[in-house]
């Protein structure tokens, strides 16, 4: 190949990050200051038509990233399953757990979420808050915020335990006023090899899940959702950095939808203080887990035989 052959690629990866960082930029400085603007008018008075408003705005921005990865990102090939019993709807509420591997999962659940699904939010730390714009920008959109206390605080004040408990809850019951898509990755961190191997997980594809952060959802929402969904992700080439996607350097993603039925039994159980409860909830979760990572060795078994 010449050098004036291998110049070309590099050309063209310049010129899609120029794009791309161009038009993420300038949307995000467009949309940005009218969600904060509205927001700050909750401060005197909430307005469900602001709430409404910020939606439609930030649906917007997101609506400019997916054009950018249909349109700048051609090469990115997508496979998106839903199972047949999964209904989903813009006006609906769910709950939905996520494998995590890298930062591009969000994005890949905003591209598939837009038209289908409410605006996806996820539990996030109360310390955030003061991150200039994104902090606020969370709190404004509704994003779940929750104060929580370390152990060693908890073994010395019992009573914050259930502060903790009350705050999520007034959290997530902020959502019912509107519907939402509220998203959990029940592993807590991206999936490394080094985790898994320090974890020792049983599991071929997933770290261990941790139930703690769903049974609190299911318990505040759970007689209130739609449906609860599993969302699972593979990236057949390899899990990508969140610079290789936008650059284009992502062949393939996989995503597979299902809809999972809750037992009567986890209802209106008691994670935090009830032992028995905790052990049958967290067998429960543990059993998904083992579906889900069976799904995805099916899937990428699926790919591999393709590139024979």
């Amino acid at each position: 190949m010449s050098s004036e052959n291998k110049k070309q690629p590099a050309l063209k990866k310049i010129t899609r990050g120029l794009t791309v960082g161009s038009v993420i930029t300038g949307s995000t400085f467009f949309h940005g200051p009218p969600v904060l603007a509205l927001g700050l008018t909750k401060l005197f008075k909430k307005s469900k038509k602001v709430d409404e408003t910020n939606i439609k705005i930030t649906n917007s921005w997101l609506t400019v990233n997916n054009w950018l990865i249909d349109h700048v990102l051609p090469n990115t090939k997508w496979d998106i399953t839903v199972d047949a019993d999964l209904e989903l709807s813009m006006n609906g509420r769910y709950l939905m757990a996520c494998n995590h591997q890298s930062w591009v999962d969000t994005t890949v659940n905003q591209y598939f979420g837009l038209t289908r699904m409410p605006l996806t939010r996820f539990f996030t730390k109360w310390e955030l808050i003061f991150i200039p714009f994104v902090g606020q920008a969370f709190k404004i959109l509704g994003f779940p915020m929750m104060k929580r206390h370390s152990k060693e605080q908890i073994a010395k004040n019992p009573e914050l335990k259930y502060r903790d408990m009350e705050e999520a809850r007034k959290s997530c019951e902020q959502l019912l006023s509107q519907p939402f898509t509220l998203l959990n990755y029940l592993e807590g961190t991206r999936f490394t090899p080094e985790k898994h191997q320090q974890q020792k997980s049983p599991y071929t594809n997933l770290l261990k899940p941790k139930a703690g952060g769903l049974a609190l959802a299911l318990s505040i929402l759970g007689d209130k959702i739609d449906a609860l969904v599993d969302m699972t992700i593979v990236y057949p080439d390899g899990a990508p950095g969140y610079g290789e996607f936008w650059l284009g350097e992502v062949p393939r993603i996989a995503v597979n939808l299902r809809k999972i039925n809750i037992p009567d039994w986890v209802l209106g159980g008691n994670y935090e203080d009830d032992p028995k409860y905790r052990e049958k909830f967290q067998t429960w979760v543990d059993e998904l887990w083992t579906e889900k990572d069976q799904l995805i060795t099916q899937m990428k078994a699926q790919y591999a035989s393709a590139d024979k």
